[in-house]
């Protein structure tokens, strides 16, 4: 039996107090759509039926990268049932549903699993039980744990508000099932609306079981409604990405001060500092060491690498050995060598740095093919944009480049050439030539130094 998801999206979510559509804030860098729907991908369904509603077309086009939805509008938001409605028509007579919310991001694939598996003769709730059940659903059973039905917080007596377990609002059911009995629920209650659990007690007046499925974590079932609760879910998922890595063998200095907003791929023995931020794809290699305060994006670090304090880096490629920072900035571009390094208040963008090569402080280098064994002199910068278009400066093997030069591209240094200090080269440098470019240096005798005015003079 094939597996289809719907997932539900429709909702504005006014206790976000935000204009943003709910399902599309965001929970360590992805929507929380995004997360759902990555969820239910590794189940590899038929189909994935998304029900939207509320900024529908905000909500699709943050999701324009992901191939295969199918979207369905919810004119009304009449209620849990009427919004799996809108996509039974598209269902497979034959297939398995499984209905997920839209703004329930940290549900567990395991968890999914088992409920599909008690979920294959007919509907099967996922279920919880909270020490705070309140505004859930409370489950109804038989004095023999039969399960009977669902009753809403809203319309629950005294004694079934007391009831711990609660329905998450996860279903599973045969497509059969829920396109014989959902047009059959009405909408007498307190909200006037037609909720998904009404179809239990159709199924078992008509002589059928329903089965579920217990979740033993409740943050796996928390949905979003307010920022408190955002926060609650983005702290959770940072601390079990934090526990999963250390598993692997990666050493936090502290889990609950550490933010993956992307995939991070660590090595062996690798150390990360305080308030270090990954985002995008991001790998570090074996002995990695990250020092705090850094912010690391969309980037691979090699084997042995230091990242110091304060350092941002983004787009970039340090292959083994090489030092970054502290105070650095690697821009776009960037690839360091082996044994490379950048340090404080330096920024590079489009770089290449060859391997050994070093380009220590308060320099800028762009649009640069740099060699090994370099060394880049303090206050350094490569002049890469003539105001129009950017140019490419050549730096050969052994180049030493001194102190508050400035290498106005395009220009060429090759192997071996040296930079004085203080120079600005427009021109090529030939191997093991002296480039000097600098106003003649003149003393002036019995200077006298400008006096400070008094009050009332000039």
């Amino acid at each position: 039996m094939s597996v289809e998801i719907i997932i539900l999206a429709a909702g504005q979510g006014t206790r976000m107090q935000s204009s943003l559509p709910k399902v599309l804030h965001q929970v360590a860098g992805k929507s929380l759509l995004r997360h759902v729907i990555e969820t239910a991908s590794q189940l590899e369904p038929a189909a994935i039926h998304v029900v939207v509603g509320h900024g529908a077309e905000q909500v699709q086009a943050e999701c324009v990268d992901i191939t295969g939805l199918q979207w369905h509008l919810q004119t009304e938001r009449l209620g849990t049932g009427h919004a799996v409605m809108q996509a039974m028509p598209a269902l497979a007579q034959d297939s398995q549903v499984v209905v997920l919310y839209g703004d329930v991001p940290l549900l567990r694939i395991e968890s999914l699993r088992n409920l599909i598996e008690a979920g294959k003769t007919g509907p099967a709730l996922l279920t919880a039980k909270l020490a705070d059940p309140a505004g859930y659903g409370r489950i109804l059973r038989s004095e023999t744990g039969e399960l009977l039905g669902v009753v809403e917080d809203k319309d629950a007596s005294p004694e079934q508000r007391a009831i711990a377990e609660i329905n998450t609002g996860v279903l599973a059911s045969p497509a059969a099932d829920l396109k014989h009995y959902l047009p059959e629920v009405k909408n007498d209650n307190s909200q006037g609306e037609y909720y998904l659990p009404d179809i239990l007690p159709l199924v078992l007046q008509a002589g059928k079981s329903i089965t579920s499925s217990l979740v033993t974590d409740e943050m796996d079932v928390l949905g979003v409604n307010d920022r408190v609760q955002l926060h609650a879910v983005e702290r959770e998922y940072q601390l079990r990405t934090a526990q999963a890595l250390m598993r692997q063998g990666v050493t936090l200095a502290d889990a609950g001060r550490f933010d993956v907003r992307g995939n991070l791929r660590c090595g062996k023995n690798v150390f990360i500092d305080v308030n270090v931020v990954f985002a995008g794809d991001v790998v570090l290699g074996d002995d990695v060491r990250v020092g705090p305060n850094c912010v690391i994006t969309n980037t691979r670090i090699g084997p042995g690498c230091e990242i110091h304090a304060f350092s941002h880096l983004e787009g970039a490629v340090a292959e083994q050995g090489a030092s970054v920072g502290p105070y650095a900035r690697l821009r776009p571009g960037t690839e360091l060598a082996a044994g490379a390094r950048i340090g404080n208040f330096v920024e590079t963008k489009k770089a290449r740095i060859g391997a050994g090569s070093k380009v220590n402080h308060l320099s800028y280098v762009g649009d640069c093919e740099m060699g090994d064994g370099v060394n880049v002199g303090a206050g350094t910068i490569t002049c890469n944009y003539d105001g129009v278009n950017k140019h490419l400066t050549r730096i050969g093997d052994g180049v030493f480049v001194g102190s508050n030069s400035t290498l106005v591209a395009p220009v060429t240094i090759e192997a071996d050439g040296f930079v004085a200090a203080g120079s600005t080269v427009t021109k090529t440098v030939g191997a093991g030539d002296l480039a000097v470019s600098r106003a003649k240096q003149r003393n002036i005798e019995g200077w006298q130094r400008p006096q400070k005015q008094s009050e009332g003079e000039g």
